[in-house]
């Protein structure tokens, strides 16, 4: 009997400090929705539907934009786009996302830019349309702007 009750109370104990270790982890930043979609047009580069992927570590954010509908105009090395995303806030203002990251596109490869850089803060609401993505290749800017809001809504983060 005293063996049940040392049992059970060891049980106890070690139930007691997991949920005190989980109450004081600190809680895990997450923006939602993590992806989202817009219908974006780039003049002469091209126009159709491409996704953004949000990620956040605390005020730390990073933003991915993939089209296969906007197509490299020509083969383009490994770091070679310099891009800013502006992303509007809801309530006013801007927030830029920026970097020279891309993987290596062939000719008419679908266009990919990212992970780009920003700095949020708790609370942000962060929506595509109304700004643009600044594709510099070469000297050349290419400016793509959303046709409409993107889908599922804003990126919010915590």
């Amino acid at each position: 009997m005293r063996r049940k009750r040392i049992g059970a109370g060891a049980a106890l104990a070690a139930g007691a400090l997991a949920v005190t270790g989980l109450a004081f982890a600190p809680a895990a930043l997450a923006v939602t929705p993590q992806t989202a979609t817009i219908s974006a047009d780039c003049g002469t580069f091209g126009s159709g539907e491409a996704t953004l992927t949000a990620t956040q570590d605390g005020t730390a954010a990073t933003l991915t934009v993939k089209s296969s509908a906007i197509t490299a105009p020509i083969a383009l090395g490994e770091d070679s786009i310099a891009s800013t995303l502006t992303l509007v806030k809801t309530g006013g203002g801007t927030v830029d996302f920026t970097g020279t990251q891309n993987p290596a596109m062939a000719a008419g490869a679908p266009v990919e830019v990212g992970p780009l850089s920003g700095t949020v803060a708790s609370g942000d609401s962060l929506e595509a349309f109304g700004g643009s993505l600044k594709m510099t290749v070469f000297g050349i800017t290419i400016t793509c702007t959303a046709t409409g809001p993107q889908s599922p809504g804003p990126f919010v983060f915590d």
